[in-house]
């Protein structure tokens, strides 16, 4: 049977990455121990990224190697590749199950598929701002057996960062009320509880990559689409959608992934400082994010951009169904207690 176009692609997208692994020494094995090898050589680990270097993340991430390298006395070092040069998010996550990288940033959107309880953080309204979602995501009694959970498909979850907060924008008008929204053409991340979420908000959903949304409000396809405000100054969404209005839907955990093995095969000392590091990056990327928000918000402006306030309650109350639709299980209903609980 011939392959469909869709698993051709696939394969295309795999061995343009693998060409690019073998360009950079991607035919390195992880150590049968996580450990560099016994001659003291410095082990490379390889960091899939999906956003350029001027990125928050990139950013606290450049610094966690640099400070992971010196504690440990040259180790480690890592190795980022910003914009998609090892493939999008989706297959990064399959790369480093196999240990043909080490570690990718990845939307939190895409570990449901590994372990649906993950779904609790992708629920509208589940946090009530960065300080509150950073405080649970950084909770090892909340999330310590969530994040170990994918240790068994090859994944640890070594921490998570903040990636803003998700409104919607459009080319047509501001956004008071979810009656605002009605007939408008929003994109947004692919999935089903999202694109229930927007037609509950009073939208229609429409799944689509990022590369492609300029053009989409450009031609008309789409009215706008919904994001945090670097997104959106950064891609010139502003430029062609300058209604942006703070319905703050969402706010979407992005996860740093490494390999299993190679986590446990560690010591226990450089596990200890790759934790303790990692935490003071992932602190600092929020300082940044907040910084980067600002500048954002003034470039937008100055490419004619508007920014409103919303009745967020209204929005709120209007996706109440989203969310206890997602709560299936009684895992997920004991994690969303706790994560509602810390915000009080």
């Amino acid at each position: 049977m011939k392959k469909s176009f869709k698993q051709l692609m696939l394969l295309g997208v795999m061995g343009l990455v693998l060409a690019i692994l073998v360009a950079c020494g991607g035919d390195e094995k992880i150590p049968a121990s996580g450990e560099a090898s016994s001659s003291g050589e410095t082990q490379v680990l390889k960091v899939a990224f999906n956003q350029p270097e001027n990125h928050p993340q990139y950013k606290a991430m450049e610094e966690f190697g640099e400070k992971f390298k010196e504690l440990t006395d040259g180790a480690y070092e890592i190795d980022i590749f910003p914009n998609e040069l090892l493939g999008a998010q989706r297959e990064t996550v399959e790369l480093v199950q196999t240990g043909t990288i080490q570690m990718s940033i990845v939307a939190g959107s895409l570990l449901e598929n590994f372990n649906e309880d993950f779904a609790v953080f992708n629920l509208p309204y589940v946090f009530e701002s960065a300080e509150h979602q950073m405080s649970v995501l950084s909770d090892e009694e909340i999330v310590g057996d969530l994040y170990s959970s994918l240790k068994d498909q090859g994944l640890y979850v070594a921490g998570a960062f903040h990636s803003g907060v998700r409104n919607v924008y459009n080319s047509k008008k501001p956004i008071n009320t979810p009656e605002d929204l009605k007939g408008l053409k929003i994109r947004i991340i692919e999935s089903d509880t999202n694109i229930k979420m927007m037609e509950q908000m009073g939208g229609t959903g429409t799944p689509m990559g990022q590369g492609e949304v300029y053009t989409a409000i450009q031609s008309g396809v789409i009215d706008g689409g919904e994001n945090n405000e670097l997104i959106f100054a950064n891609l010139k969404h502003a430029e062609i959608s300058p209604y942006y209005s703070y319905t703050n839907h969402l706010m979407l955990p992005d996860f740093l992934l490494i390999n299993s093995q190679l986590f446990d095969g560690m010591s226990e000392e450089h596990q200890q400082i790759f934790k303790d590091e990692l935490a003071k990056a992932i602190d600092h990327e929020v300082e940044m994010w907040d910084e980067d928000a600002k500048k954002a918000i003034a470039d937008a402006e100055a490419a004619g951009a508007t920014f409103n306030e919303v009745d967020v309650d209204l929005f709120r109350k209007a996706t109440e169904p989203v969310v206890q639709e997602k709560l299936t299980s009684e895992n997920a209903k004991k994690l969303y207690e706790k994560v509602r609980e810390a915000a009080k």
